[in-house]
């Protein structure tokens, strides 16, 4: 029966649109999610992980966990990580000895962990809970990067482990449209909205619906009917575009947006005959996203102009367009420069600024900062590796497969400074970097 759905992707498309109606019934939900997760590992087992099974599945959990944390239907916050962590780990242990081995990243693990000897928060709260929101992400990009590396993978199975990535987030805008409001009853203001993102948090929603976007306008670039239709494709994606505009948070949606064009500015190196295909979507696709920012625009009141050009409700200019990370940062290297070799340990920063007198209580929305500020040079040398390592990578590599690559770095790259790693997709869409994509299935 699995296989028979799997190859009929309108109908998972439709299950999935189906799974987001029901959302709202947690029990429900529960008992669909370890389900999953439970067959996935079955399925990765008794396949032996002879077509990359572990591949997507972890896919499909990256997809699926925001959805799943805002239905409230994880058994703990950080599920979806380990669901991820667990593909894969099961995909290495049925498959051992099919893994090349880069020692820079258990140097990359090692350093992480060091932080931790430094944490120390004040009585009353929990070490464990500091330590697990800080780090749970960073060990998916280790357990990510080791399955990863290296590893050859069919251009197919990259473009099907995208399809499943895609599924769950079907139903994640499908709940958000049965938990939104008539939108007429919404007071748009200069601040993301959490009506509009199924009352979870929109700097989550926004990414994921930012990568959403992307993997849809790759299948239509690509001519790869996700729906067996390209019309209805370009309405997934319209659609798409529009729900994550109306979260009114930027930062998944420039950088599903940047990913794209990265993409299709390395499709052009590698193939010099696109030019007039490509000058075709450009067109067309501009046109859309006029048309679809115009009718936002109307149903917000104008205000989406005021939240991407930095303005309040009232159309003045903000002094701080960023919501208030450039003042963690601040922060942030001020606590660096303080503890300059080894930092302040792992979830220490968020504690010291609730203690300070400048009134900035909130956790890291930027990964690299917080790395530098927690684990002092050591988070200076963990960069450098996530840094040279890929980047050594897409040297080696044909423009073709650059341009999936540094897309995926990208993503990257842009998420964890705007997101951090509060989510399991930045860890795993930087291991994704690090594939070998082979066209032997052509």
């Amino acid at each position: 029966m699995f296989k028979k759905i799997k190859y009929n992707p309108l109908i998972l498309i439709l299950l999935h649109i189906t799974f987001g109606y029901f959302g709202s019934i947690g029990l429900l939900m529960k008992v669909l999610y370890l389900g999953v997760f439970f067959y996935s590992l079955a399925d990765i087992y008794r396949t032996k992980n002879r077509s990359d099974e572990a591949l997507l599945w972890a896919c499909y959990f990256v997809g699926a966990e925001v959805f799943f944390r805002m239905t409230k239907s994880t058994i703990s916050y950080e599920f979806g990580k380990y669901s991820v962590i667990g593909a894969l780990v099961m995909g290495m242990l049925v498959r051992s000895g099919q893994q090349k081995i880069s020692i820079s990243y258990f140097i990359y693990l090692f350093l992480l962990l060091i932080g931790i000897v430094f944490t120390d928060v004040p009585d009353g709260e929990s070490i464990r809970r500091a330590i697990t929101f800080n780090l749970t992400g960073p060990v998916v990009l280790f357990i990510s990067a080791l399955y990863f590396y290296g590893r050859k993978v069919s251009r197919n199975t990259l473009l099907e482990g995208l399809v499943f990535m895609v599924f769950p987030i079907f139903s994640m805008i499908s709940y958000m449209y049965f938990r939104t409001p008539d939108l007429k009853e919404i007071v748009f203001r200069g601040s993301a909205n959490f009506e509009t993102s199924g009352g979870f948090g929109p700097n989550q929603v926004a990414t994921v619906i930012g990568l959403g976007m992307f993997i849809l306008a790759v299948l239509v670039f690509l001519n790869k009917k996700l729906s067996g239709y390209v019309f209805l494709d370009v309405i997934f994606l319209i659609y798409f575009t529009y729900r994550g505009l109306l979260t009114f948070s930027r930062g998944g949606i420039f950088t599903g947006a940047i990913a794209f064009f990265i993409f299709v500015l390395f499709m052009f190196f590698y193939k010099k005959d696109l030019i007039k295909i490509i000058f075709k979507y450009v067109l067309i696709g501009f046109v859309a996203l006029v048309a679809i920012w115009l009718y936002t625009s109307d149903v917000t009141g104008g205000m989406l102009d005021n939240r991407y050009t930095g303005k309040n409700a009232r159309g003045e200019q903000k002094e701080d367009i960023t919501s208030g990370r450039l003042d963690i940062m601040s922060t942030q290297f001020e606590n660096f420069y303080k503890s300059p070799w080894f930092g302040i340990g792992v979830g220490n920063g968020k504690y010291l600024r609730m203690e300070s007198d400048e009134g900035v209580t909130a956790a890291s929305h930027n990964e690299a900062t917080r790395l530098i500020e927690e684990h002092g040079f050591l988070g200076v040398l963990i960069l450098m590796i996530l840094i040279l390592v890929p980047t050594v990578h897409f040297i080696n590599s044909s423009n073709y497969q650059r341009a999936f690559l540094i897309s995926f770095y990208v993503f990257w790259f842009l998420t964890i400074n705007h997101s951090a790693m509060r989510i399991a997709f930045p860890g795993f869409i930087y291991g994704l970097s690090l594939i070998k994509i082979t066209r032997d299935e052509d």
